[in-house]
């Protein structure tokens, strides 16, 4: 009897403890590892939500930029730290879903991570240079049609999202064409300026100031809607290439069995940083957009992640692309 009375106050002792320390979390500084570079668009979005995040969790939120291998640097990282919610990460399908089709990971991109929250995402453009002679999308549809044997499309990164919205493109319309890879955004929009090849999927981030300076050609944006940063340009249903919707989604992970407290904790910092105007204006200047509240929660990234490892994985192992 006396080892079961000690037993039950162990018991009731632990998880008032571990409750209390759910409830006070976080008592230090917490990390978001982007498995990027700092300067473009994902770092950019982390550091406006890690300066709210710092406001409503009362502890410092840092960006820790970890790039190399795809990301898949970074996001490792993340995947061996502890599970306390202290080391997170803000990625993009990149990593969470092509990465584990291309690279020989040391992790499972869904099974040693906690989804926390769907982030914004940006739809791609469909760009060419000037000298394309097609002038509105179902003219370049035609044009790339009668003259796959000699265009070239420029992307980032063997199997990031620039390139599955390019073999995409090549599966809707039936038709194949050479791809030339290059480090950076930056680089690639530069050799479409001069001409060194001929169709790109590009953010609006970095290529709306060319399109607006007359330096490419713009034909629509790969999403359903307009974007709010440049309503001009029309939605691919509206010119011609319906349902073909390519774009960078982000979101943010926890490593494995870290508490579901915590995780709460986390995904209702990043609601209260999307429910303020000024924030969502921020990330809107960045070219990127917030989810509407009902896909804020970490059941709606879980499940938007596999479906698109579902969508991407035949596409890329099909095509057998492999780490440059």
């Amino acid at each position: 009897m006396k080892n079961l009375f000690c037993a039950i106050v162990f018991a009731v002792t632990l998880g008032a403890v571990t409750g209390a320390s759910a409830q006070t979390y976080p008592t230090r500084p917490i990390t978001i590892v982007v498995p990027y570079p700092a300067g473009g668009a994902v770092d950019a979005l982390g550091r406006i939500l890690a300066e709210s995040m710092t406001a409503t969790l009362g502890q410092s939120v840092v960006i820790e930029n970890a790039g190399g291998a795809g990301g898949s640097i970074g996001v490792g990282r993340v995947a061996r730290a502890a599970a306390d919610g202290y080391t997170i990460s803000v990625a993009t399908g990149d990593q969470y879903v092509a990465n584990g089709a291309i690279y020989p990971l040391q992790y499972d991109v869904v099974k040693d991570f906690e989804p926390v929250v769907l982030l914004a995402s940006s739809p791609f453009l469909i760009v060419t240079k000037n000298a394309v002679p097609a002038k509105d999308m179902k003219e370049l549809i035609v044009w790339l049609k009668a003259n796959q044997d000699k265009v070239t499309q420029g992307h980032n990164g063997a199997g990031n999202g620039q390139h599955l919205c390019g073999l995409d493109l090549q599966k809707r319309l039936g038709a194949k064409w050479p791809f030339v890879p290059y480090r950076g955004a930056a680089p690639a929009l530069q050799d479409l300026v001069s001409g060194q090849y001929d169709v790109y999927c590009p953010l609006p981030g970095s290529a709306l100031g060319l399109v607006r300076g007359g330096k490419i050609r713009v034909y629509a944006v790969a999403s359903s809607t307009r974007l709010t940063s440049a309503p001009e340009i029309p939605t691919v249903d509206e010119a011609g290439l319906p349902g073909f919707y390519n774009s960078i989604w982000t979101g943010m992970w926890a490593p494995k069995g870290t508490p579901r407290d915590v995780i709460a904790r986390l995904n209702a910092a990043v609601v209260k940083a999307f429910s303020d105007p000024a924030v969502r204006k921020r990330i809107t200047d960045i070219g990127m957009e917030a989810p509407p509240r009902d896909r804020l929660t970490p059941e709606a990234l879980g499940a938007y992640q596999k479906a698109e490892i579902e969508k991407w994985w035949p596409i890329i192992k099909g095509e057998g692309i492999k780490a440059e």
